[in-house]
């Protein structure tokens, strides 16, 4: 489950599988509070660090839910399956910061409008290959 937040908005949702999205929704609203609890924990520190990487923002039984915040306080929130421990921190580092480069190239694109939906192709394609890997 990969979704991108634009200050609480959800821009972006793409969920494998699809038959506990409800479920998979409220794990990402209740993570959003999670994240600001940390961004408002760390406050100075993490623009000193430059850290934008959250880490595990909580386990529950089936899953993981990881998150990541940009500069400009767009959250990412990732939710991974609690079984696969082939993932280890650096990879969901990485993945976020390819995330959020992928991300850059569509606030870049002149023709998309801030505040809408991400109907991009090259950053749906990136996402699917990112989840492939994961599962």
């Amino acid at each position: 489950m990969c979704q991108v937040y634009l200050w609480n908005y959800p821009l972006y949702i793409r969920s494998v599988p699809t038959e506990n999205e409800l479920q998979f929704h409220y794990m990402l609203h209740t993570s959003l509070d999670v994240v600001d609890e940390k961004i408002s924990a760390m406050g100075k520190a993490l623009v000193d660090q430059r850290e934008l990487y959250l880490g595990l923002l909580y386990p529950t039984e089936d899953y993981k839910v990881y998150g990541y915040v940009t500069n400009s306080k767009v959250k990412f929130v990732m939710v991974v399956d609690s079984s696969n421990t082939a993932l280890r921190d650096n990879e969901i580092r990485s993945m976020f910061r390819k995330l959020h480069s992928s991300y850059t190239d569509v606030m870049c694109n002149p023709f998309y409008t801030p505040g809408d939906r991400i109907q991009s192709r090259a950053f749906d394609s990136m996402v699917t290959a990112m989840m492939i890997q994961v599962c």
